[in-house]
């Protein structure tokens, strides 16, 4: 092989289309030998730059003992022989105007731990994984009709450990395969997301300010280190989502901003390429270069580190030109409208490349406005995800649940409403780590109530989540109830797990995962209209919600009764479909869970007494803000 070879033209005119999915396997820094010599091959784009040059410890950061050699496709190259793994290096940029910019490799696959940012190079192949069984099965373990219940977890603050020199620690990867991974299991999640494990300088942004867009974070361990806790995963048969940034990008001098001297991947209009409420710089997504760059980056994290999903971040502010800005701080697309056709256009495309390389692998879009068909396929005219968070949902619900009991009876239409357009995608219920920050406080903290009723309340509230049609996600701590919201330079409030009350949280939101995945009519019509019924919606005064689950597979369905007063009720009616015996199957006031213990015993039968449309009906005990799951006994 010689220097020329590594990179062919052809992946340079792939590269100029846009079109090179595998763009990571040729661009960045590979451990190669060309000529007979072992060495690493660099290559960067920056197009406009005069001359880059390659510095790193091997040359003591030398500013131009190692000029890289450039193309028409301005793509700058060199392959230094006798350079091994583990390699720390930068570009050294000169633009056309003499400015010179030390900058981090955009396609690097590894960094230096904060506050430095220079690359590393890394060997990406030599992991042995052993989740074969789980990556052929993963269409299957994924589809729409299966149970999909998601744990939100941002690594950094999941668990830390005492520290005899900064008094706690971050768990590493391994670690965390060791404690989180039975957790998750335990608690019956079928999915772990990552809030983003991109690297990234600033703890505060979360991960969501990235500057290694194809390097884990090193601050949990190495490459190989995070890619044994992903094969762990798989085999405890869970799947891992990664939370993906393709909305934009920090500022950061080491970084893509003004990368050879022009906004290379950004655009330069500020109105166009800068988030003006974040700070951060908006991808170009109407360039082919940067198009390819990202969907690449978003095929290299499933290929290279076996992701079985990836939850786009800001998809709505990628859609709208005008997304946070006043009037006259935004440019209208060619046809004089508000929508980013060039944002649309690249979203439709990472779709259709990513699940025609990776079938069965989910993308999920955070996406919180009444946009049309998110979640359908792009040949329909949708942008070709598979699935929607519903905030629409969490807002309502929330909002709802805030309200003190006796008010509630007004604003029925705030709990009810998410079933008018719940089937107009295929929507994910999420509270998520959004709704426990910025002085948002904890989920406990915003239900209504004395703390009788808090805890109360936010079991009901997690009954009728799991009860309510669509995938569920959860952020970490929120299945305790912790009372604080989430700081995350601190660990979760472990603690909080000795009081009873927190521990019947926990033991809530187990069981409904439980019962979640051992019964289809929670899971399998979770976007089909003839998978929900209302029995009744209209009992305001009540504050009380029924309705009936259909499962796809078999006759079988289950009843949902949800009561949002701390009012009891006995004797109160339903109709129900058939005769028979309901047994109580699940019930948020048992003592188990740290209720009041009313509820019906192990079940009640049917009595011929026509409600709700239907000739058989149950005579209930109704508990106190609770939620309630029957089933009838075949």
């Amino acid at each position: 092989m010689s220097a020329t070879t590594f990179l062919t033209d052809f992946d340079r005119y792939l590269m100029g289309e846009g079109s090179h999915e595998r763009a990571y396997e040729k661009m960045g820094a590979h451990l190669t030998e060309i000529d007979g010599q072992p060495g690493v091959h660099f290559a960067v784009w920056a197009p406009s730059a005069r001359q880059v040059f390659l510095m790193g410890e091997f040359n003591g950061w030398h500013r131009e003992s190692h000029p890289m050699r450039s193309s028409d496709s301005g793509i700058w190259s060199l392959f230094v022989p006798g350079l091994a793994e583990y390699t720390v290096y930068k570009y050294r940029v000169v633009t056309q105007k003499g400015e010179s910019f030390d900058k981090a490799d955009p396609y690097g696959f590894a960094m230096e731990q904060r506050p430095k940012t220079a690359s590393v190079v890394v060997n990406l192949d030599r992991y042995a994984w052993s989740d074969a069984e789980w990556v052929n099965r993963r269409a299957e373990h994924q589809a729409l009709d299966k149970p999909i219940s998601i744990y939100e977890v941002h690594l950094g603050s999941w668990r830390k450990v005492p520290d005899a020199r900064w008094g706690s620690r971050y768990l590493s990867y391994r670690e965390l395969a060791e404690v989180l991974i039975p957790y998750v299991v335990d608690m019956g999640y079928t999915h772990i997301e990552l809030l983003p494990i991109t690297e990234h300088p600033l703890d505060a942004s979360w991960g969501y300010q990235v500057l290694g867009f194809y390097a884990p974070t090193s601050r949990f361990g190495s490459p190989e280190d995070l890619m044994y806790f992903i094969d762990q995963c798989h085999r405890h048969d869970l799947g891992v989502i990664l939370d993906w940034v393709p909305a934009h990008f920090p500022k950061d001098g080491s970084g893509l901003n003004y990368f050879d001297g022009t906004h290379l991947y950004a655009h330069a209009d500020p109105r166009q390429g800068e988030h003006q409420e974040w700070g951060t710089l908006i991808f170009n997504y109407g360039r082919n270069e940067v198009r390819g760059f990202l969907i690449a980056n978003a095929l290299f994290w499933l290929d290279k580190y076996h992701f079985d999903g990836l939850r786009a971040d800001a998809v709505t502010s990628m859609l709208y030109l005008d997304y946070s800005r006043e009037e006259g701080q935004w440019i209208p697309n060619q046809a004089g409208g508000r929508e980013n056709l060039a944002a649309v256009s690249f979203l439709r495309k990472m779709n259709e490349v990513v699940h025609g390389v990776f079938p069965g692998v989910l993308t999920i879009a955070e996406e919180s406005t009444t946009w049309s068909q998110v979640s359908r396929p792009t040949h329909t005219g949708g942008l070709g995800f598979s699935l929607k968070w519903n905030m629409g949902w969490m807002h309502d619900t929330l909002d709802y649940l805030s309200r003190e009991p006796m008010q509630r009876k007004h604003h029925q239409n705030e709990i009810t409403f998410s079933l008018h357009y719940a089937f107009n995608e295929n929507f994910v219920l999420p509270l998520s780590h959004d709704e426990v920050v910025h002085g948002k406080g904890s989920l406990l903290n915003k239900m209504a109530g004395d703390e009788w009723q808090k805890f109360a309340t936010l079991r009901a509230y997690y009954g009728f989540m799991w009860g309510h049609p669509g995938k569920k996600l959860l952020f970490m701590g929120s299945e305790f109830a912790q009372w604080q919201e989430w700081n995350f330079n601190a660990s979760l409030e472990w603690a909080a797990l000795s009081a009873p009350t927190h521990q019947g949280v926990q033991r809530w939101v187990q069981d409904l995962n439980r019962l979640y995945q051992q019964e289809p009519a929670l899971y399998e019509n979770d976007f089909a209209e003839t998978g929900f019924t209302w029995i009744d919606a209209s009992d305001s005064e009540n504050s009380i919600l029924s309705f009936i689950r259909t499962a796809q597979s078999s006759p079988g369905f289950v009843v949902v009764i949800s009561n949002f007063t701390p009012t009891p009720h006995t004797g109160y009616r339903i109709g129900v479909p058939r005769p028979g015996y309901y047994r109580e199957i699940l019930n948020s006031d048992s003592g188990h869970y740290g209720g009041s213990n009313i509820g019906n015993g192990d079940g009640l039968a049917t009595e011929a007494i026509p409600m709700h449309g239907h000739s058989q009906s149950l005579r209930l005990t109704l508990p106190p803000l609770a939620t309630m799951i029957l089933k009838l006994e075949s």
